[in-house]
C-alpha cells in the first residue's frame, strides 16, 4: 500500500506514524489486570499471623527501638499513650444519635447538629488509636477498650453517610469514565476510610480478642464493606471513576479489608486484585508531569489513602504487586504539591480542592522511602521545616509517622521553579519557591470534562505576592444540596463568571458534561506554548473551545512574568463589531478603581492593574450574590471588577499590566508612561517605565495570532 502513495503523501504518512509512536511511548504503561489467582500465588496465606498488614511481630522490636531513640517517633508515642489513657476512662456509648435526612441542607436540627457524624468518627478513631497502643505496649487493657469502641461502630446499620446516599447524591453529575445510569449508593468514601482503619483494628487486636470478639469486627467488615461491593463493581460509580479521588479511597478500604480477613476468608483475594487493578488505573490518570485534574486537595486524598493499601500489598506479596512502581506515580511522586505550592504557605486552590499544604509527613516519608527520589526528600525537608507530627496532625495520622519514619537519604531540589503540567494544562510561573517578595503567577487551560470537582475556568489566572492573592481564585462552593448537580454551573465558584477570564456580551463557558447528556470531550482550551527562563516566563492559552462561540469567536491569552514581580497579560479577542468585551478580575485585597488603572492594596504592599487598550475603556465593579442552599449558611457577596471595552472591529487586543507600586503616585506615573504601537505588519509593541527602567514587549503577528519575541 505504501508503494502506491505518491509525492508528499508518503512523507505525510511517515510523519503520522512517527507521531503515533511518540504518543504511544509517552503514555503510561498499561499493565494487564491481575486476577484472584495471581494474588493467591503471591501471598503465603498459610504463614499469615496477625499482625501482618503494616508490621509483624518480628518487626515490632525495630519499631519499639525507633520509638525509644528517635525523638519524633518518641513524641508521637508519648501523645498516643496520653490519649489512650484518656480513652480508658471515656464511656463507650451505644446510643446512636439520629442521622439527619438532608445533611447538605441543614433543614432540621438532626441535619446540622453533627452528633451522628461525630459519634461515627469518634468510635472509629478511638478504636484505631487504642489498637495501635495495645500493639506497641502489649497491655491488653487497651485492646479490650479498643474493642468496646469498635463494637459500638459495628452496631451502626451503615458506614455510609447520608450526604452520599440516594436522595442527595443521585442527581449529581457523574465524573469522567462513569455511566450516567448509576442508582446504587450504598458505599462511599466514608466506608472506604472506615474500612481501611477497621481492617487495621482487626489486624492489631486479633491476638488479644476472643473468637466472638474477632467475629464481631469481621462480621461488620463483611456486612458493611465486602458484601456491598464484592461481585458488584459495575454498580458502584467510584469503581470506574479513575480520574476521581474516590477511586483510591474506596478501593483502598475494600482491598485492605480483603487483606486483613485472609486468615478466616482466604477467598477474598478477588477484592484484593480488584483494588490493585483499579487503583493502578487511577494512578495511570496522573499527568505526565504528575498533575491531577481535581486539584491539590483531592490529589492528596486519593494518593494518601491508596498508599496504605499499596504498602500492605507490597509487603504481603514480597514486592511482586507494587503500586509504588506505577510509571506515572514513580516518575513524579510530588511534582504536583511542589509546583502548585505558594510562597508563604499553602497551594493553589483551583477547582474544589482547597489551598492547604499537601501531604501529611508520613505520606511524604513513605514516598521518599519507596521512590528513592531525592526531590521527594527535598520536599520533606523544605516544606515541613519545624513541623512536629505529634503537634500538627491527629493521632490517626501520626501513627504512621512511627511506622513510616523520615528516611535518611539525599535531597535535591527540582531543576526548575516554573512548570507546565502538560496533561491537565495547568501552569505556574515563579522566580523562587519560598521568597514572598517575588510574584507567583499561575493559571490553567485544559478541558471542561470534570463535572465532579471541576470549574469552568479555562484561561483563568491568579497573582500572588507577599503572601496574598492580589488576583485570586474565589475557591469552591459550599458543598450544599445543589452544588453537585446540574445547578453547579450557576454557582459563581464553578461558573466562568466567577473566574478571571474574558467574556463577550456575557457569554459563559460550557461544561463538557451535563447529567444524562452526551459527553463533549472537545470543550475546553489548550496551552499553545510555555517558556521558562531565568528572567522571564511566558505562556499562550487558547480557551476558545470552552465557549459556545456565538459571541466569543476566538480568544488567545498571553501571560508573561517579568521576573521577579511584573505580570503582563495580552488578550486577543475576536467578536462581532460593537460587542461588549469584559476582562474580569477577582481581587484578593482591597481594590480601588481610578480613571486609568485599579489600585490593589494588601496588608503589606500595593499593586497597580493597568489596562492597555487602543481606544476607550471603563473599569467596572460588580459583586456576585452568593446564597448556599443551606439553612444555616449566610448570604455573602464576592467582589470583582473588569475592564470593559466596546469592540471597534472584529479583532480587539486588550493588555493588562499588574505590578507592585509604592503608592498611588507611582501607579499614575507608570500608567502615564504606557505606550502601545502596532506596525504595518500587525506586530504589537507594549512599553512602560518603572523605577527608571523601560520594559518593552514585542508581539510578532503570525498566521495564528501574536507571539511574544524574546
Amino acid at each position: 500500500m505504501i508503494n502506491n502513495v505518491k509525492g508528499g503523501s508518503m512523507k505525510t504518512c511517515m510523519y503520522a506514524v512517527i507521531a503515533l509512536l511518540a504518543l504511544v511511548s509517552a503514555a503510561p504503561a498499561r499493565a494487564a489486570d491481575i486476577t484472584r489467582e495471581d494474588i493467591d500465588k503471591a501471598i503465603r496465606k498459610d504463614t499469615l499471623r496477625h499482625p501482618y498488614l503494616y508490621f509483624s511481630e518480628k518487626e515490632k522490636p525495630a519499631i519499639l527501638e525507633r520509638i525509644k531513640n528517635d525523638p519524633e517517633s518518641s513524641e508521637c508515642m508519648a501523645r498516643l499513650l496520653a490519649e489512650a489513657n484518656r480513652l480508658m476512662y471515656t464511656p463507650v456509648s451505644y446510643d446512636i444519635p439520629v442521622e439527619g435526612k438532608n445533611t447538605r441542607a441543614a433543614w432540621t436540627e438532626a441535619d446540622r447538629d453533627g452528633k451522628y457524624e461525630d459519634y461515627y468518627h469518634d468510635k472509629c478513631r478511638n478504636a484505631f488509636v487504642l489498637a495501635f497502643v495495645y500493639q506497641m505496649t502489649g497491655d491488653e487493657k487497651y485492646a479490650q477498650k479498643a474493642f468496646g469502641f469498635a463494637d459500638a461502630l459495628c452496631d451502626m446499620k451503615s458506614w455510609t453517610l447520608r450526604a452520599h446516599e440516594f436522595p442527595i447524591i443521585y442527581s449529581r453529575i457523574m465524573p469522567w469514565g462513569v455511566n450516567d445510569d448509576m442508582v446504587n449508593f450504598n458505599f462511599d468514601h466514608y466506608n472506604g476510610d472506615t474500612a481501611r482503619m477497621m481492617a487495621a483494628v482487626y489486624d492489631w487486636l486479633y491476638p488479644a480478642l476472643s473468637v466472638p470478639q474477632r467475629d464481631r469486627i469481621r462480621g461488620a467488615l463483611l456486612e458493611k464493606v465486602v458484601t456491598r461491593v464484592r461481585g458488584d463493581y459495575e454498580y458502584h460509580w467510584w469503581a470506574w471513576a479513575y480520574r476521581c479521588n474516590w477511586c483510591g479511597v474506596c478501593n483502598s478500604g475494600v482491598g485492605l479489608t480483603g487483606l486483613a480477613l485472609l486468615t478466616e476468608d482466604p477467598q477474598l483475594t478477588d477484592i484484593v486484585a480488584e483494588s490493585y487493578n483499579r487503583i493502578g488505573k487511577m494512578l495511570n490518570e496522573l499527568g505526565v508531569d504528575g498533575g491531577w485534574q481535581e486539584g491539590g486537595g483531592y490529589w492528596n486524598y486519593g494518593i494518601h489513602t491508596s498508599t496504605f493499601f499499596a504498602d500492605a500489598l507490597k509487603r504481603l506479596t514480597n514486592g511482586r504487586y507494587n503500586l509504588f512502581m506505577n510509571e506515572r506515580f514513580r516518575n513524579n511522586p510530588v511534582n504536583f504539591p511542589i509546583f502548585i505550592s505558594v510562597p508563604g504557605g499553602g497551594v493553589l486552590n483551583f477547582e474544589d480542592s482547597g489551598g492547604e499544604r499537601l501531604g501529611a509527613t508520613n505520606l511524604i516519608n513513605k514516598l521518599a522511602a519507596e521512590m528513592k527520589d531525592p526531590v521527594v526528600m527535598w520536599y520533606r525537608e523544605n516544606f515541613y521545616k519545624g513541623i512536629n507530627p505529634a503537634s500538627s496532625y491527629g493521632e490517626t495520622d501520626f501513627i504512621f509517622d512511627i511506622l513510616w519514619p523520615k528516611p535518611d537519604m539525599k535531597a535535591n531540589p527540582p531543576k526548575d521553579v516554573s512548570k507546565h503540567f502538560r496533561t491537565i494544562n495547568w501552569w505556574v510561573m515563579r522566580s523562587d519557591f519560598f521568597d514572598t517578595e517575588k510574584v507567583l503567577v499561575a493559571g490553567k487551560a485544559g478541558k471542561n470534562d470534570d463535572p465532579h470537582h471541576g470549574h469552568l475556568d479555562i484561561g483563568h489566572f491568579v497573582v500572588n505576592w507577599r503572601g496574598e492573592y492580589y488576583i485570586r481564585d474565589i475557591g469552591s462552593g459550599s458543598y450544599d444540596e445543589k452544588y453537585f448537580d446540574d445547578l453547579r454551573w450557576n454557582y459563581p465558584q464553578a461558573s466562568s463568571i466567577g473566574h478571571n477570564v474574558v467574556s463577550v456580551n456575557g457569554e459563559k463557558q460550557l461544561p463538557g458534561k451535563m447529567r444524562r447528556q452526551p459527553w463533549n470531550y472537545d470543550i475546553g482550551g489548550d496551552v499553545l506554548e510555555f517558556r521558562t527562563a531565568k528572567s522571564r516566563d511566558y505562556v499562550i492559552m487558547d480557551p476558545t473551545n470552552a465557549y459556545p462561540k456565538k459571541e466569543m469567536k476566538r480568544w488567545r491569552r498571553h501571560i508573561t512574568l517579568e521576573k521577579p514581580v511584573i505580570t503582563v497579560v495580552m488578550d486577543e479577542v475576536e467578536s462581532a463589531k460593537g460587542a461588549e468585551i469584559e476582562v474580569r478580575f477577582h481581587p484578593g485585597v482591597d481594590a480601588a478603581m481610578k480613571d486609568s488603572y485599579a489600585l490593589l492594596t494588601g496588608k503589606s504592599g500595593k499593586m497597580a492593574l493597568i489596562p492597555v487598550v487602543d481606544g476607550d475603556f471603563i473599569l467596572r465593579e460588580g459583586r456576585h450574590a452568593c446564597q448556599p442552599v443551606n439553612a444555616t449558611a449566610r448570604f455573602f457577596w464576592i467582589p470583582y471588577f473588569e475592564t470593559v471595552v466596546r469592540a471597534g472591529g472584529t479583532r480587539t487586543v486588550i493588555g493588562t499590566i499588574i505590578l507592585p507600586v509604592e503608592d498611588d503616585a507611582e501607579a499614575q506615573r507608570i500608567a502615564a508612561s504606557v505606550k502601545r504601537t502596532v506596525d504595518g505588519s500587525g506586530n504589537l509593541t507594549l512599553a512602560f517605565e518603572k523605577g527608571g527602567a523601560t520594559y518593552r514587549y514585542l508581539y510578532k503577528a503570525g498566521a495564528d495570532g501574536l507571539v511574544l519575541q524574546d
